[in-house]
Formats: structure tokens, sequence, C-alpha cells
């Protein structure tokens, strides 16, 4: 898992599908953290392997090892684990009774749980 700082610059690096140090630090809203502290940071996600990294010149080119879509998905069932004792049926009804959805978000969602239905009934 990732800390919330490291999850900038991953997504950061989904974005652009990979990036140089300079590239980051120029992303990174402000106040900006040292170049010590990112160059810290990319040293952990690659021992998490999470990232990787080519090198070019004097410069190192980082690259996701890990897709946007799977890392979230992990996420989120680590989520659903804690808060809501992996019941996805638990999670649905919080997000839909305590939340402050509108009457189209609903609908939204109810859309798309009707096709996905259909999906794999076919």
């Amino acid at each position: 898992m990732l800390s919330k700082s490291e999850e900038k610059i991953m997504n950061i690096l989904w974005k652009h599908k990979g990036a140089f140090m300079k590239d980051i630090l120029n992303a990174l809203p402000e106040p900006k953290p040292a170049k010590t502290t990112v160059s810290t940071l990319l040293k952990r996600m690659t021992e998490k392997e999470m990232i990787s990294y080519e090198k070019i010149g004097n410069s190192r080119k980082y690259t996701p090892t890990v897709a946007k879509k799977n890392y979230f998905s992990e996420r989120f069932d680590e989520f659903k684990k804690s808060f809501f004792n992996s019941s996805s049926t638990q999670f649905a009804s919080f997000f839909t009774k305590d939340t402050d959805l509108s009457i189209s978000e609903l609908e939204e969602i109810q859309k798309l749980i009707g096709e996905e239905i259909k999906k794999k009934k076919s």
C-alpha cells in the first residue's frame, strides 16, 4: 500500500505513463516537496515494486509496474474489509443511504448495476 504522498507521485506516473524526476517535481502541487523527499519516496515505491526505472544518461525514467485499476481495486477491497466486514451489500447500503447522492446519481448507479447484471446473466 502506498502513502498519500506516494499516491500523488503514482498518479503522475499513471497519467504520463512514466516520468523523470524533473517532470514529477513540476507536476506536484505547491508547496512542492524537496527533491530529496521525492527521491526517497521513489526509492520506497521501487522497493515496494510499484514502480521501476530505466537509466537514460544520468537520469532515471520512472514507470508504474501496477495498473491504476488494479491498485484501486485492491485498495477498495481493503477499505471494504476494514469498514464493511468485506460485505459489498453493507457497502452499497451505506453508499446509497448514508451519503448525499442526488436522485440523478442514484439513477445512474442503478443503470450501471442493471447493465452489469445483464452482462453477467448472458
